[in-house]
């Protein structure tokens, strides 16, 4: 089994994640889908002015409730499609991405993590509202959006049919592979080396504990899409609770060394000490794991906020910017000021077997236990509960992808195999699915990004029509009393 998944990653890599320095830079090596999404990031930023930083607060409003109207459409509240999309992003990329990020790149990947957050709330912005734009209502009720949508319909308008129903299909089969391997073997993957590191008896027993997690996850994901919402709901603020009160507690108590942490955080970004490829090499290391922890720019997220009962699709994608900002600006921040204050990352301090195994949810809990011996108990709980929400949010991705390709008469036979890939997890590297999934997710990023600089105009444009009518004050005349 692991000697598959090596050598379909490496066919991967050699086919999507090109250097673009050709070789040229000396140890340096830049893949082409991380200045592709580095490029996309900024563009849009500054096309779009900086929508990100200025539309916040109007963004937190919406969450809460505010500009309900008559004219609707949708399934969920825009609170739940945002709470369904952080399940799927807060979790172990928040946990076992970041450690792995710093054990690789160093503490100055962190810096570089936090910049691709605060673009990655532009990008998830646009995917997002392009996703409100072009969703369709099927007959059955169910509603498919996202990028294979936005794609499709979208380079049609612009008199590229097939060019769009070809990256549509590209992205779908993507996306259908990102489910199986970081929304479902990755994370079970990571969540039994943690529990099995806290239950020792475990380690014998791997299949019963992923029979166990295909069980819990056939319980919701047979329900729809309602019924991970009603979960995801109550789960995310509940997982959120646990895990950054823990890592504030440790930060706090480690409050002397924070500046030195920071001031390492900072240098390292610019220059960094052995590690491959310099200043570069932490910039991909960075970036990577941000777009696995985050997602944006990838195309997932906009499938569960085209759910979202909203009449303006820009209105869903102000709800969108909080996913990054929430998901890598807040709580990979925490975990890596909790990896670097610990100093789990050094190899020195005797964590090197789980650096050379890819293990970054037993390097976290192992960043914890040495200032709450006991946390790490909880804190398996809490990657489970992160595992356990992931999954049944990308089962929801990979079921829209599958209905895309296949229609909706044989939804059942996606939610089969995604179970059944839920038990095999637990028979592959942890090294390996990190690998894996990370090629995975950023191969979605070559079609989304193409389809979001061709489609930026037509988002600029419904943009600059919603902050005329806020402006105006016709917004409020239609909120329902």
């Amino acid at each position: 089994m692991n000697a598959f998944f090596q050598s379909l990653t490496s066919f991967l890599e050699s086919v999507l994640f090109f250097d673009i320095l050709f070789g040229f830079g000396d140890q340096a090596k830049v893949p082409f889908v991380v200045a592709w999404l580095i490029v996309c990031g900024i563009y849009l930023t500054i096309k779009l002015n900086f929508v990100n930083l200025k539309m916040f607060k109007h963004s937190y409003k919406i969450i809460m409730g505010k500009y309900k109207t008559k004219e609707d459409r949708g399934i969920i509240e825009p609170k739940q499609s945002l709470f369904t999309a952080l399940a799927a992003t807060v979790g172990l990329g928040n946990i076992a991405g970041v450690a792995i990020a710093i054990s690789i790149g160093g503490p100055g990947a962190t810096f570089w993590m936090i910049i691709a957050g605060f673009l990655g709330m532009t990008l998830k912005f646009t995917e997002v509202t392009l996703s409100l734009k072009y969703r369709e209502f099927l007959p059955d009720g169910t509603i498919v959006g996202g990028g294979m949508e936005y794609l499709s319909k979208g380079f049609a308008e612009k008199g590229f049919p097939n060019l769009g129903r070809f990256l549509a299909i590209i992205f779908a089969i993507l996306l259908l592979f990102g489910a199986i391997g970081g929304g479902n073997t990755f994370q079970v993957s990571q969540a039994f080396a943690s529990a099995s590191n806290e239950i020792y008896i475990l380690k014998d027993y791997p299949l019963a504990f992923s029979l166990f997690i295909a069980f819990l996850t056939g319980l919701v994901i047979i329900g729809g899409v309602k019924r991970i919402a009603q979960v995801t709901d109550k789960l995310v603020p509940f997982m959120m609770i646990i895990y950054v009160g823990a890592s504030l507690f440790i930060i706090l108590t480690h409050y002397d060394a924070i500046p030195q942490a920071l001031i390492l955080i900072f240098t390292e970004a610019f220059a960094p000490i052995a590690v491959t490829g310099g200043m570069i090499g932490v910039i991909v290391q960075g970036f990577q794991r941000a777009v696995f922890s985050s997602e944006a720019g990838i195309g997932s997220a906009p499938i569960a906020h085209s759910v979202a009962k909203v009449k303006y699709p820009v209105r869903q994608g102000m709800v969108a910017l909080y996913e990054p900002f929430i998901d890598t600006v807040v709580v990979c921040t925490m975990t890596a000021l909790v990896i670097i204050l610990t100093g789990v990352y050094d190899p020195a301090n005797g964590f090197g077997h789980l650096i050379a195994d890819k293990n970054g949810a037993g390097l976290t809990a192992e960043a914890f236990r040495m200032t709450i011996a006991w946390f790490p108990s909880i804190l398996s709980v809490s990657i489970f509960l992160f595992a356990f929400s992931t999954l049944i949010a990308w089962s929801y991705y990979g079921e829209i992808a599958w209905v895309y390709l296949f229609g909706t008469k044989t939804v059942l036979v996606w939610k089969l195999i995604f179970l059944c890939f839920i038990v095999i997890a637990v028979m592959v590297d942890t090294g390996t699915m990190v690998d894996f999934s990370t090629v995975l997710f950023l191969g979605l990023v070559i079609p989304n990004i193409f389809g979001l600089f061709v489609m930026s105009g037509d988002v600029k444009n419904m943009l600059k029509e919603y902050m005329d009518k806020l402006k105006s004050g016709e917004l409020d005349k239609e909120i329902i009393k």
